[in-house]
């Protein structure tokens, strides 16, 4: 037998094999997500504080992360994007979506009704960096009826506890009341369909693990 003919069966050989590995991986890649586990064998643990995350139904899920006023105000915007493409574009339903909007760190403030707005103006306007046109601090919370209408299209709330402790902390400065007292009022004053969470942080990595592709809403 002639090198080239040698030559020739070894390139064969060679591309025999790559179409039986392209095969193999085309099986393996094909197979239910269900049906995969992480390469390490992690299994993240489950805490009762979580649970809900993992009972809210939908087919979709979306955990929209947001930390500052700017990205409150967008998170709002990305919701209804989430909800109006699942609808117009895929033929779907809004109850397709299972979608968590969080107010953690300086966004915390819209997590509270207009109620709280008036009457804690000047610290909310600190926290948030926020005032209008003529330097005064906001005494309504701008996206109050966004989040409702958002919230009655079947949206979740995340309220980070750990900024709002800071808040009536800050609060309590100038006020009569105890941060205790204060964080009493504001729980008791959220926004609709809201769930008070440990921590933001914690709340969107949580998310992550129960199968929430992650968004962080920016200014």
């Amino acid at each position: 037998m002639s090198n080239k003919d040698k030559e020739t069966i070894g390139r064969r050989n060679v591309i025999s094999g790559l179409g039986a590995a392209a095969l193999a991986g085309l099986a393996v890649g094909s197979a239910p997500a269900s049906a995969q586990s992480s390469p390490t064998g992690f299994v993240p643990k489950r805490h009762a504080l979580d649970a809900w995350m993992d009972e809210l139904t939908g087919d979709h899920r979306v955990f929209i992360d947001t930390s500052n006023a700017g990205g409150g105000a967008n998170a709002i915007r990305y919701g209804n994007n989430f909800l109006d493409a699942q609808v117009d574009a895929y033929g779907g339903s809004e109850a397709d979506m299972a979608i968590i909007v969080c107010y953690r760190h300086t966004s915390t403030p819209f997590a509270f009704n207009d109620a709280m707005w008036a009457k804690y103006a000047e610290g909310f306007a600190l926290f948030t960096q926020e005032r209008d046109a003529s330097g005064a601090a906001p005494t309504k919370n701008r996206l109050y009826a966004n989040i409702v209408t958002l919230g009655e299209r079947g949206v979740h709330f995340a309220v980070c506890n750990k900024a709002t402790t800071t808040l009536s902390g800050m609060l309590a400065r100038n006020s009569d009341l105890t941060a205790e007292e204060i964080h009493a009022e504001l729980t008791a004053n959220a926004i609709p369909r809201s769930r008070f969470v440990s921590a933001g942080v914690m709340a969107l990595t949580r998310a992550q693990e129960f199968g929430y592709s992650l968004l962080y809403s920016a200014s």
